[in-house]
């Protein structure tokens, strides 16, 4: 008898950690295309929340145990709306995720959106979908972004290339929503600052060839020339052109240009470039970067808000004590702000039981997160200097 027991209080044992609940969340991220060096670093972001949720054993605990999440990847491609949707579509149908971290750029992160994501009723975080056009677009309370929108970012560009003495200016942009919605923003207030805008013209990623791109802008001319593009394509492909050519040597880099490629690949001669980044130097963003490295990847541009999209997905579910969608969307804004205990990276343990006693948070997160209306992040960004072959922070503004 004592040996039937003994057996059977070691099935029992044995079985138990297959009885935990599943939760899938998709990291729907742009792995191929032309930002693709951000996105395993921004995955690695994401993932590092879910495992911290999950180990914790307090997430969305039920009959003694916590549920697991697992993290379920799909390439957005970047830019190839049909490929993203479809990526979208497997993950909701296929893989039953629960909801979607992502997408990485704007483009399709507005068409998963629209096409994916309403219809079938799937909050979307995205960590780096800056476009305007996200503002103010219909999303069923479905749609949230980590990081600050790209009117702010016009107006912190306009102001610091006023303050270096730029007077005039040339821009090109990446032929999409991203590009063209920060280009508006970049024009509309550095004319109103009192610059001049020579020229503003877009550009295809993808080419081997921007000879022509660039002989109209350097035709038109301008102190410095912003562009407003990828790093990993277009954006690099005209700077490494206008430098072939003599046409301009200086370049104002915004965010879609900030990563460690767009240094390796150009070398000495984009040193003095300067740029702008969402970012902080939050306590919560040190603590972030200790906690990558300890993880084995460098918190590059857009993992902190990875993590931090991931995190407040996971926070909302535990508010709403359901991982469906259409129960935790309402709670998002509940946990991203005051009132409540303040929560940074490495404290998601501490946030799951306060939230599971029924108490109040404010996640602060990695990037000092407030949440403003639709879903609306605002937020800093790093003054970015090239020098010595690296991205260098000078001030956050």
């Amino acid at each position: 008898m004592k040996r039937l027991i003994v057996t059977f209080i070691s099935i029992i044992a044995l079985a138990s950690p297959l009885t935990a609940d599943e939760v899938k969340i998709g990291v729907l991220l742009g792995f191929t295309g032309p930002a693709e060096s951000l996105a395993p670093n921004m995955a690695n972001g994401a993932e590092l929340a879910f495992k911290e949720a999950s180990d914790s054993g307090e997430f969305l605990r039920h009959a003694g145990h916590g549920s697991k999440i697992v993290p379920v990847r799909a390439d957005s491609t970047c830019v190839k709306k049909p490929e993203a949707q479809a990526a979208a579509e497997r993950l909701i149908t296929s893989e039953k995720v629960s909801s979607i971290v992502g997408a990485l750029c704007s483009g399709v992160t507005i068409s998963v959106l629209q096409n994916v994501a309403m219809p079938k009723g799937i909050v979307l975080f995205s960590p780096s979908a800056t476009s305007p056009a996200l503002s103010d677009m219909k999303d069923n309370g479905l749609f949230f972004r980590a990081s600050p929108s790209d009117a702010r970012q016009g107006q912190v560009i306009a102001d610091l290339l006023k303050e270096k003495g730029y007077k005039s200016i040339a821009m090109t942009y990446t032929n999409n929503d991203y590009g063209k919605g920060l280009a508006d923003s970049i024009e509309n207030n550095f004319k109103a600052a009192g610059g001049k805008v020579n020229i503003v013209a877009a550009h295809e990623d993808g080419k081997a060839d921007y000879g022509a791109e660039v002989a109209a802008l350097a035709q038109a001319g301008g102190d410095i020339l912003v562009v407003a593009g990828y790093l990993d394509q277009g954006g690099k492909g005209i700077i490494q052109a206008s430098l072939d050519s003599g046409a301009f040597d200086h370049f104002f880099l915004p965010d879609g240009m900030i990563g460690p490629s767009l240094v390796k690949a150009i070398g000495d001669d984009l040193n003095g470039s300067i740029g702008t980044v969402p970012g902080t130097d939050s306590d919560g963003s040190k603590l972030f970067g200790e906690m990558a490295k300890a993880a084995g990847f460098e918190a590059t541009p857009f993992s902190d808000y990875s993590y931090d999209a991931a995190a407040m997905t996971i926070l909302a579910m535990q508010a709403a004590g359901s991982s469906e969608s259409q129960k935790f969307k309402d709670k998002v804004f509940d946990i991203a702000n005051a009132p409540g205990e303040k929560i940074l990276p490495g404290q998601l343990a501490k946030a799951l039981k306060i939230l599971a006693q029924g108490g109040d948070i404010d996640y602060v997160g990695a990037t000092d997160v407030t949440l403003i209306g639709e879903g609306e992040s605002s937020g800093s960004y790093r003054e970015i200097l090239v020098k010595d072959n690296e991205m260098t922070t000078v001030q956050i503004r």
